[in-house]
């Protein structure tokens, strides 16, 4: 892979997240390209990794064996618009990290005919520890998987789904995901505090407490159901305290959460998107 020049449209936070994982991974960065109208991001990018910079879209695509879009979705028609007729003649492995912006409009943006892998990382990514899922186009070879997985897995777990569709799930999940556990850590930490322990004290066992039970479920081949048993006593506190929260219809809430992070996923790609 490190033979291909990876053009990255985008120096933002999830593009040098990639960027710096690809070149923790070893891949040579006289080969990685980034391209943004803000010098002083091309700057830091360029003396933190070495790689190379351009301010010019259509010169970094003309570059590129692959091109990775990472500007923001509100802004990616337009981009496309400008890149269209380089894309068209360079003709590179297109991946785009752009939330909710489907694969047609990404075609029709592009004038068709595009070899291109669509993902969703999330925003662990940029400690290289996201989850990213990806779904490939009609045309994407085994090997571009590959090379679009490997992209990818500079920061963290990839996934890949055959049913575009499944990528509103995906994003109601994982992409949404963190903030779900974060309030469950506010919540923590705020009942904590009501029963009288020190604020700093609370925080402190709270992300602990996350941390350690993520790693128990990454490390241990039972699924969480089983783990949630081990840790459970009959008659114990932590039977009290999950018997409470099942009663306040937990899991129906997550239920509605996800659905509802879902429904809104596929509206904002109609609202984003021209197909």
């Amino acid at each position: 892979m490190s033979s291909k020049t990876i053009t990255f449209i985008g120096a933002g936070n999830m593009a040098s997240s990639l960027i710096g994982g690809l070149v923790a991974d070893g891949y040579a960065p006289k080969k990685i390209v980034a391209s943004d109208p803000d010098s002083g991001k091309l700057a830091d990018l360029s003396a933190r990794f070495g790689i190379q910079s351009a301010t010019d879209n259509i010169d970094a695509v003309g570059r590129a064996d692959v091109v990775v879009l990472a500007v923001k979705p509100q802004a990616l028609e337009r981009l496309c618009g400008d890149i269209r007729a380089a894309v068209q003649q360079r003709h590179p492995l297109v991946v785009s990290i752009a939330a909710g912006i489907r694969e047609a409009d990404l075609q029709a943006w592009l004038g068709g005919d595009i070899t291109l892998v669509r993902s969703m990382p999330n925003t662990p990514a940029m400690l290289q520890a996201g989850a990213t899922v990806l779904h490939a186009g009609a045309s994407v070879s085994a090997a571009q998987r590959d090379l679009a997985e490997s992209i990818l897995r500079a920061v963290g777990l990839t996934r890949w789904v055959d049913d575009e569709a499944l990528m509103d799930v995906v994003t109601a999940l994982s992409g949404s995901g963190p903030a779900y556990f974060f309030l469950v850590m506010e919540a923590l930490e705020a009942a904590a505090i009501a029963n009288g322990l020190a604020a700093d004290t609370a925080r402190l066992l709270t992300i602990q407490t996350a941390l350690g039970a993520a790693r128990m479920a990454i490390e241990s081949s039972d699924g969480p159901a089983a783990l949630r048993q081990k840790v459970t006593s009959p008659g114990g506190t932590t039977e009290r305290a999950l018997s409470i929260l099942e009663q306040g219809e937990l899991r129906t809430l997550f239920e509605k959460a996800v659905t509802g992070a879902c429904e809104r996923s596929r509206e904002l790609s109609e609202m984003l998107g021209n197909h």
